[in-house]
């Protein structure tokens, strides 16, 4: 089993890193994905066409090529060394948010039209029309598959071990070649991701019910009030009958 001094040096430290990691590019990706998805929505095509093949561009590369290219290529070209924690970031963010822009044009889109029409007559400008109307509403549409793309996010930091970075896979697997055992070590990381990814989810989730409250659409009741609460079929719309908590009546 791992000592304690291997866990307190390194496999806490890494969970840090890893923290960090999710972090940084969760934030550097909700940029990007704003910024073009945004443009993406724009009238003039050759802003379109512009955000359009950065889309395609970085939807296409592998995550994990393009981070090498970061780390390993770039700076022979360019004489430039970047840190292995900041091309970890940038390639994770840059790449993340190319998919995020997909969620963001596709909200935007769903926003009515008459909504945006509404946006004209009363003279707003473009930037007022989504920082007034359209992205509100767009807002909680966003949320679930961008909830989803930082689960992926955060699973996909693994990918920065491999460019030195110290993160939990990396302390991983540093640990399992001093201690010589594998099962322990990978079983502990795959659950640390988990709980990693809950918490994750569980803000997101929260982070939802604020947006939908803030335009006016009220969560759905939790599973466990709508399975111990009884309709009467005798009673008007919208009366509860019985409630099986306490027992019946």
């Amino acid at each position: 089993m791992m000592t304690q001094g291997m866990f307190e040096n390194w496999f806490l430290p890494g969970i840090w890193i890893t923290v960090q990691v999710t972090f940084y590019s969760a934030v550097l990706g909700a940029v990007v994905a704003f910024v073009i998805g945004t443009l993406r929505t724009s009238r003039l095509w050759i802003v379109r066409f512009v955000s359009g093949v950065y889309f395609e561009v970085f939807r296409g590369m592998s995550a994990l090529v393009f981070m090498f290219f970061m780390f390993y290529s770039l700076p022979l070209m360019l004489r430039i060394q970047f840190e292995p924690l900041f091309a970890g970031v940038l390639a994770l963010g840059l790449t993340y948010g190319a998919y995020g822009s997909e969620i963001v044009r596709g909200a935007l889109a769903a926003v009515p039209v008459a909504q945006r029409e509404a946006g004209v007559a009363l003279g707003f400008t473009r930037m007022q029309r989504l920082r007034r109307i359209e992205i509100p509403q767009a807002w909680p549409e966003m949320i679930p598959p961008f909830n989803n793309l930082l689960i992926e996010l955060l699973k996909g930091t693994a990918l920065v071990s491999t460019i030195t970075v110290a993160d939990m896979t990396y302390a991983g697997n540093l640990v399992r070649l001093v201690e010589g055992e594998s099962a322990p070590i990978y079983t502990l990381l795959l659950v640390l991701y988990f709980i990693l990814a809950f918490i994750l989810t569980r803000g997101m989730r929260v982070l939802e019910r604020q947006a939908k409250k803030s335009v006016g659409k009220a969560p759905p009741d939790g599973g466990l009030k709508r399975l111990f609460t009884l309709r009467d079929p005798s009673a008007g719309e919208g009366t509860t009958g019985a409630t099986v908590a306490g027992g019946a009546r």
